[in-house]
């Protein structure tokens, strides 16, 4: 399973590399998922707008697993979620990290076509 898992993770890095030349942190994947799921690209974000781009992209993760849904878009089109059900405690930062890839990992085996 954890061989599985790396392989998994790896086409993932090695997708990100092939398009932006370098392997990105998982901020920096967040903010990805963020700009894709609201389908706007800029030059340039606030700190706060790049803060709410990743929160977009949790949301988003987190929907795949029953934890959020999407409750609709605002008028700026970003999108808005609700919460479901609380996220079950972790021990410790390895155990959220895989969590938080292996939702990576989903997102981009369901979106083949990632426009990012």
């Amino acid at each position: 399973m954890i061989d599985n898992f790396v392989a998994r993770w790896h086409k993932v890095e090695t997708l990100l590399i092939e398009r932006f030349g370098k392997k990105p942190n998982m901020e920096a994947i967040l903010f990805l998922i963020g700009v894709n799921e609201i389908g706007k690209l800029k030059k340039k974000y606030t700190k706060e707008q790049k803060q709410d781009l990743m929160h977009v992209a949790m949301c988003t993760l987190l929907a795949q697993s029953g934890y959020y849904a999407p409750e609709g878009v605002d008028e700026d089109g970003w999108p808005h979620f609700k919460l479901l059900q609380p996220v079950p405690p972790m021990n410790g930062l390895l155990e959220q990290e895989f969590f938080i890839k292996e939702h990576v990992i989903s997102y981009f085996e369901a979106e083949e076509d990632v426009d990012l």
